[in-house]
């Protein structure tokens, strides 16, 4: 099932339209710059709000550290459990604005494979059509249909859109529907989600800026990947107005 909840009509911060991995390659940990001890120094932590919607330790983790920390840059951010197969959008202040499943890529790993962005679909491996873990720097743009989707990385040919029709032995829609995340490992590595999430979550979040993407690694651990640090809170306060 697909959460939808209130998205913002406009987010004023823009970033630059190239979407990628930083521009480096690399695993972006500016945030944790300035925390001793793993541990921001504010009395008051800066925390992520869920909606009451049902979000994995991993993806808690990450949301509300990308906040405390700065990480996201004051602008919009998306996080990809590969592990359970959902999509979480927040906003600039870590409102969540909705959550829903996705089609992953078919093989399992964090790394893309080098030059992947180069070849023809056809010519990729099944063991190779991997969705990379990592932080990415994203934006709305056009494919050469003109269709809008989330470029994430250029490079890796890495994109969130709209659920492909592929073949119709690969039964996308009815596996985005599914109650089992056994059966959403199907794209060559661009995130899949349902239709209606996209357009009424998804593109409204960013349409007037950039944002950051996070996409958790399935074999190693988040807080590696990311150099993340856990948020201290007196009690779960997630869910704490402001």
């Amino acid at each position: 099932m697909v959460a939808l909840i209130g998205v913002p009509a406009s987010l004023a911060v823009a970033v630059s339209p190239q979407a990628g991995r930083d521009g480096t390659g690399a695993p972006h940990s500016a945030g944790a710059a300035g925390h001793v001890g793993g541990e921001r120094a504010a009395l008051q932590p800066r925390l992520a709000r869920f909606q009451q919607q049902p979000v994995s330790p991993e993806v808690r983790h990450i949301a509300h550290w990308a906040l405390d920390s700065g990480d996201n840059g004051g602008l919009p951010y998306l996080i990809i459990d590969k592990a359970g197969a959902r999509v979480f959008v927040f906003d600039a202040s870590g409102r969540l604005q909705g959550a829903g499943p996705a089609l992953l890529g078919m093989g399992v790993g964090d790394v893309a494979v080098e030059g992947l962005g180069a070849l023809r679909l056809a010519a990729i491996r099944p063991q190779d059509r991997i969705t990379p873990a990592g932080r990415f720097v994203a934006s709305l743009d056009r494919d050469l249909k003109g269709q809008e989707i989330m470029w994430i990385d250029y490079d890796d040919a890495l994109a969130l859109h709209r659920v492909a029709k592929g073949q119709p032995s690969e039964r996308r829609a009815e596996r985005l529907q599914s109650p089992t995340v056994a059966d959403n490992r199907i794209s060559y590595g661009c995130i899949n989600v349902p239709v209606r999430f996209y357009e009424e979550v998804v593109s409204p979040a960013f349409q007037s800026t950039g944002g950051v993407v996070y996409i958790l690694p399935e074999v190693g651990q988040a807080r590696d990947l990311f150099g993340s640090y856990d948020v201290r809170v007196a009690a779960e306060a997630g869910e704490m107005p402001r």
